[in-house]
């Protein structure tokens, strides 16, 4: 299992794509769309490769968490992208820096339980990730994804 950071971490130099969305499900969607729109233009990446498709399911869930347990009446989140040179790092920012996300469970989800599977997933398929608080009003939780060496140069800028 991934060690998860939760102590600041210097954001590293990169090609960014950022903007707020709504606290709700088509928000979510809409980053998680945005998320392999953006990465298809940055690296010629198809929307149906494993790459995509795990940038998507990092994206959703990190979104939904920021929706489920983040979010605070009337505030959006933040949906960051930054291309690194041979990942992405997908970021998301909520209001809620006092709910911070807990390591994920050590065995198994009980079956039937409704929730619980998001975090298990994100460590499953990301290469790294973790949770950085950077102020009294908000907290990132960030995960990266190492892109193939197939895709334009690796990952780095086109």
């Amino acid at each position: 299992m991934k060690r998860q950071v939760i102590t600041p971490e210097p954001r590293p130099s990169a090609t960014e794509f950022s903007l707020r969305l709504s606290s709700t499900g088509r928000g979510a969607r809409l980053a998680r769309t945005l998320a392999v729109q953006q990465l298809t233009e940055w690296c010629g990446i198809p929307y149906d490769s494993d790459s995509a498709r795990t940038v998507a399911l990092i994206t959703a869930e990190l979104a939904s968490n920021a929706i489920t347990h983040g979010h605070l009446p009337g505030r959006d989140f933040r949906l960051t992208l930054l291309l690194l040179p041979q990942a992405v790092r997908i970021e998301v920012t909520d209001t809620r820096p006092d709910r911070l996300p807990p390591q994920p469970p050590p065995g198994p989800v009980p079956t039937g339980a409704g929730s619980g599977r998001g975090l298990l997933l994100i460590d499953a398929y990301a290469n790294r990730w973790g949770c950085t608080v950077r102020d009294a009003c908000t907290k990132t939780v960030w995960a990266e994804v190492k892109l193939s060496q197939s895709y334009g140069d690796g990952g780095g800028r086109r």
